[in-house]
């Protein structure tokens, strides 16, 4: 029964109680807020792909403004993972990420979180962004290693290595001050773990068993175990990396 009224808490019915496989999202968060607080108070920032704008909030000591193409609806194409409504807000500015109608230098910082999947062209993106800094400014970029499909029709990519940003941002003038790795392989293959259940139902049409979902959860006790003992296997795979960056 205790069990039964912990896994509630968490959201987690399907399967272990144990959380590997679960910190994706906390951790990128996390390291925003660390990130974000690091800008002194006042500076102008952008944040380009804002979406539902739901890190303005972290953004209280800087001159926020936020960016966004606004076409995505997800009842209008439903493959994928969708969200179940979607309200971009008032946005300061709409428009391509690529052609921001903002003036050269125009910006002490940048942030890009979980967009550049969705950008057909992303090396555009970070040309535009090396215009919109000022010299010394701050680029904070987030993306997946790996990702399924989701936002449909806007999902160009399925991820980004390491490599991508230190030649993309080599090329546009950035200097790469951090580049941290969300996660391990061991995490990814848990949170794919995790969503096997809703997959199966929607896609296969069948349910997990019980025994079924005791397999799943001593595979999670498994990849847990192995997530404690990590010898660096985000080289591998991992959920995404975290990008800081100044202009030069």
């Amino acid at each position: 029964m205790i069990k039964k009224v912990i896994k509630k808490i968490l959201g987690i019915s399907e399967v272990s109680i144990n959380k590997v496989g679960t910190y994706n999202e906390s951790t990128r968060i996390a390291w925003l807020e660390n990130t974000l607080k690091k800008i002194p108070q006042g500076l102008r920032i952008l944040d380009a792909g804002a979406g539902e704008q739901q890190f303005k909030k972290l953004c209280t000591h800087l001159n926020y403004v936020s960016q966004d193409f606004a076409q995505y609806k997800p009842e209008e194409l439903p493959e994928g993972l969708q969200m179940d409504k979607w309200d971009y807000g008032a946005l300061d500015i709409v428009s391509d990420i690529a052609s921001i109608p903002e003036a050269d230098s125009s910006f002490d910082a940048i942030m890009c979180t979980e967009v550049f999947e969705h950008i057909i062209n992303p090396i555009d993106a970070v040309r535009e962004f090396s215009r919109l800094l000022k010299k010394n400014g701050y680029i904070i970029i987030t993306a997946p290693f790996c990702s399924l499909t989701h936002f449909a029709p806007y999902h160009f990519y399925s991820g980004f290595n390491k490599y991508f940003y230190e030649n993309a941002l080599k090329l546009n003038d950035f200097e790469i001050i951090e580049a941290t790795p969300n996660g391990n392989y061991f995490e990814y293959i848990a949170q794919e773990i995790r969503r096997l259940p809703s997959i199966a139902e929607k896609y296969s049409l069948k349910r997990l068993s019980g025994s079924e979902k005791k397999t799943l959860n001593n595979i999670l006790k498994m990849l847990d175990n192995f997530s404690r003992n990590d010898q660096i296997s985000s080289e591998l795979l991992c959920f995404g990396y975290h990008i800081l960056a100044k202009k030069k």
